[in-house]
Formats: C-alpha cells, sequence, structure tokens
C-alpha cells in the first residue's frame, strides 16, 4: 500500500474542529476559554446551516490579540459579540471556495 493511500483512508468522514487561543493574545484563561466555546458554537451553528462546510479538519487559529482596553471584562457580552462576528464572517469565507466549485461554467460564444 502506498502512503498516500493510507493518509486517505485515515481522513475523518465528517467535519472535525481544532482551535488555538495562544496565551500571547489572550492573557487572561477566562478569555481563551470563552473564544474556544464561542468557536465551538460558530461551528455547530455553520454546521446546520443550509450549506455547511466540507467534511474535513478545519481549525481556527486566533492570529491577532483582542484588545483589553476595548474588551475589559473576558465574560463581556462585547467580546462574545464580536467573536461571533468574526467567526461567521470567517466561515463564510470558507464557504466561498466551495460556491465556486458548484456553479456550472458559463458556456464562451465562440467567434
Amino acid at each position: 500500500m502506498l502512503v498516500d493511500e493510507g493518509r486517505a483512508q485515515a481522513l475523518p468522514q465528517g467535519c472535525w474542529l481544532g482551535s488555538v487561543v495562544p496565551k500571547r493574545h489572550a492573557r487572561r484563561a477566562v478569555t481563551r476559554t470563552l473564544l474556544k466555546r464561542q468557536i465551538r458554537a460558530a461551528f455547530v451553528a455553520q454546521a446546520a446551516a443550509e450549506e455547511p462546510l466540507l467534511p474535513g479538519l478545519w481549525v481556527v487559529r486566533l492570529r491577532a490579540p483582542f484588545d483589553i482596553k476595548q474588551f475589559p471584562s473576558a465574560s463581556s457580552e462585547a467580546l462574545r459579540t464580536a467573536a461571533r462576528v468574526e467567526l461567521a464572517q470567517l466561515f463564510e469565507r470558507a464557504r466561498a471556495p466551495q460556491r465556486e466549485q458548484q456553479r456550472p461554467a458559463r458556456a464562451r460564444p465562440q467567434a
């Protein structure tokens, strides 16, 4: 058996989620926990949507810190809302390439 064949058989059939929230971007443990919960909730919500993500391994990573001055409380509704909005945009961008694949190619007129 080829190595690539074995790898293809090992892939999951559904969607799997991984989340990375580095300590350098979210200093308080309560903030990191809240963000991970928001990531999981957004992933579950998108799975129930009309157009869920394709099956595979998906990883969401926090790339930039949340400003402590803007979100002083780690459990604030403002932080939850900001996280939800950003995650919704992220999952929408992730679905865009699969929409392009599903569109039928237009026939070009021949000259």
